[in-house]
């Protein structure tokens, strides 16, 4: 009796799982098949939770498995376009950890979430792009409107999105920041604008950085590109048939059957328990 308790408890620990992949229509898939069809495509943007772990544990590990069977190159929100060249300084050597750390304004989460995907990078001599828009061109569009960019420098103006800036302002998920305002008198019409801002930079950043043959990974939040909005949005308006791939991450209390409103939200979704450890 004892041991047929044991053999049970055994069983039990081995099925609690830490995640579960989920295609856009909700029925489970495993990582492999999620992998093939990632490497059939031009861009695969992976929509992570800033803090979740296994987001990064597995961007780490479809990066290393993409890399044996395509040219990648690696594209995150999580460097800003003006720290390029110090991050190709840290890749190419010319500095090292603690330079890049006092000059590139890393997150705050870098050691525990993005070290490891950076120094696999670095190691694989794979380029790196620093795609997003620097943060305070965001705050003045937020501040100041979109129009307030014109007044930028030329050499400003090259960290950011082609002026003038395609913007739809009834795009859902554009829409939905508005109703952020309790206070509809409150609403200030340039939060949307200031995240696509965002989108539409780091949009940019990889249409500017896209070869044939090769495959650009890019990691970004999930609101970034949930719904085929955000950074897809911008990408689709500039190249229609790109072959974009989308992964989508959620939390959910039962993770073996997805949330109907996650359906749909990107090619591939990403559910971890919401019990899940996090990182910040």
């Amino acid at each position: 009796m004892l041991c047929t308790v044991l053999i049970s408890q055994i069983a039990h620990s081995q099925h609690k799982q830490a995640y579960q992949l989920f295609d856009s229509a909700g029925v489970k898939v495993n990582y492999y098949q999620m992998l093939d069809s990632l490497r059939t495509a031009d861009v695969v943007l992976f929509g992570e939770l800033h803090n979740s772990p296994i987001c990064h544990w597995l961007e780490h590990e479809l990066l290393i498995d993409l890399d044996t069977s395509r040219e990648i190159i690696l594209g995150m929100e999580m460097f800003e376009r003006d720290n390029q060249e110090m991050l190709n300084w840290y890749l190419n050597d010319s500095i090292d950890y603690s330079a890049l750390d006092s000059t590139a304004r890393l997150w705050s989460n870098y050691e525990t979430d993005y070290m490891p995907i950076i120094e696999f990078a670095k190691s694989s001599d794979m380029m790196v792009i620093a795609s997003n828009v620097p943060r305070r061109y965001a705050t003045q569009v937020y501040q100041h409107g979109i129009e307030s960019l014109d007044s930028l420098s030329d050499l400003e103006k090259e960290w950011i999105a082609p002026l003038p800036m395609a913007y739809d302002s009834e795009l859902p998920g554009y829409k939905s920041m508005m109703d952020m305002f309790d206070d509809p008198s409150h609403a200030n019409e340039n939060l949307p604008k200031a995240q696509a801002l965002k989108d539409a930079t780091m949009a940019h950043s990889i249409l500017s950085s896209h070869k044939a043959g090769r495959l650009i990974f890019h990691l970004n939040g999930s609101y970034h590109s949930n719904d085929g909005e955000g950074i897809i949005w911008y990408l689709k308006q500039a190249k229609p048939k790109l072959k974009i791939y989308s992964i989508s991450s959620e939390e959910q209390a039962n993770i073996n059957v997805l949330d109907p409103e996650y359906q749909r939200q990107a090619d591939f979704l990403l559910v971890v328990p919401e019990t899940m450890t996090k990182s910040y």
